[in-house]
């Protein structure tokens, strides 16, 4: 029959090979403890069974996970933004390939308005390809261009002002046709904005040129003796002497730059940033909105008057800062800000029109961005870069407590 120790190993083998039948006879002449000794050997096998097959059941979920890692949520973004950063190599080396290879892996629409945002917003593109694409004379790439002028708001703003913002834009290309069709939508966006100041567009085209012509001649040393007032109104004689006079001493007084991709731009000198593009900064002590072309990397918030500038007007390191959205006037506004310490100055600094390096006076920096969808983004894209310091976290605790200590 078999003894109990028999029997127990008669059980672990079946515990081994369970597909082998537990079918080893019980002896008659058993002491109920050896019974019992027994039974409970039978249920632990079976508790054993039932871990063991637990842990089969985790381990094919598991495996099931790893296998489907691939169709994630995460895994496609991360695939998409591979796509992306493809079409925007090639697209710098041909534009209508890039924007071909965008269209064909569903990472841009076919329509203007789209083609136009993407090439407004800029990231990772060269100004060149940019000025190349939107100079086709083609029907498709002249409706891109319509679209990508709608997209700058040149409001209240003067032509040489207007103009820089178009220009920063995109790198203007070197056919004289090309260079007249942008002007003439350029020319009818900032009449539409402006109603009134000129004539008609062709006027505006007229003075256009002349702008450009005369900001040419200030960069340029060999031909300084063109750039003088009387030229400049004998060139576009078809408006007032007050408007000519106000728009020679814009370009005089400051001048005309128009983007090089020659390796100084900033896509080159903050390489591969988390994020970058047109925003709008309330101001700290005068309460104005000003529209800055900032740059999120190395968990910092860079703003730079124009793109064209080797120095940032303003740096705001992200440690210990929250962020949040805000109803303001402007749409679109987020804000940045020290919390539990509302009227702490954050720590920053900016550069001063005479060129020295002051601390920052923003108790929050307020921003604007175009679009919900870019507010989103980069809130988020700031949220990510924000860092913490447990030491200045802790100074800022004691300065509250001994501030409330004082006031008591």
């Amino acid at each position: 029959m078999g003894t109990v120790s028999e029997l127990c190993v008669s059980s672990f083998q079946a515990f081994l090979c369970p597909s082998v039948p537990d079918t080893a006879p019980v002896p008659n002449d058993l002491t109920p403890e050896e019974q019992q000794e027994l039974e409970n050997i039978r249920r632990r096998k079976l508790e054993l069974l039932e871990d063991i097959q637990r842990l089969k059941d985790e381990i094919a979920e598991v495996t099931n996970e790893i296998e489907n890692l691939g169709s994630t949520e995460e895994r496609k973004n991360m695939q998409r933004n591979k796509q992306v950063a493809m079409g925007r190599k090639k697209f710098n080396m041909d534009p209508k390939k890039g924007i071909q290879f965008l269209i064909e892996n569903d990472l841009l629409k076919n329509t203007c308005e789209d083609i136009a945002q993407f090439l407004y917003k800029g990231e990772g593109l060269n100004k060149t390809a940019i000025g190349d694409y939107l100079g086709e004379r083609d029907d498709f790439n002249i409706q891109v261009l319509h679209a990508f002028v709608e997209l700058h708001e040149f409001t209240d703003l003067n032509l040489v002002q207007a103009l820089r913002q178009f220009l920063w834009s995109f790198r203007l290309p070197g056919e004289a046709q090309k260079i007249d069709r942008m002007m003439e939508a350029f020319a009818q966006r900032y009449c539409q904005c402006n109603a009134g100041v000129f004539q008609s567009t062709g006027v505006c085209v007229c003075v256009c040129v002349c702008v450009c012509a005369c900001a040419d001649s200030f960069l340029n040393p060999h031909m300084a003796h063109c750039a003088d007032l009387h030229r400049f109104h004998t060139c576009a004689d078809l408006s007032s002497s007050l408007l000519l006079q106000n728009l020679y001493d814009s370009i005089k007084n400051e001048p005309f730059k128009i983007p090089e991709d020659d390796g100084n731009d900033l896509t080159h000198t903050f390489f591969n940033p988390d994020r970058e593009g047109w925003l709008l900064k309330l101001g700290g002590r005068v309460k104005t909105w000003k529209r800055r072309w900032f740059i999120l990397t190395d968990n910092c918030l860079y703003y730079f008057e124009y793109t064209t500038d080797k120095e940032p007007r303003g740096i705001i390191p992200l440690e210990n800062l929250s962020i949040r959205e805000v109803e303001d006037k402007k749409p679109n506004c987020f804000e940045l800000f020290i919390p539990d310490n509302k009227d702490q100055v954050i720590k920053a600094c900016k550069t001063e029109a005479d060129g020295r390096v002051v601390e920052g006076n923003h108790t929050f920096y307020r921003i604007s961005a175009p679009t919900t969808e870019e507010k989103d983004e980069w809130i988020n894209s700031i949220k990510a870069a924000i860092s913490r310091d447990p030491f200045y976290e802790m100074l800022a605790a004691r300065k509250k407590k001994v501030s409330s200590m004082k006031r008591h």
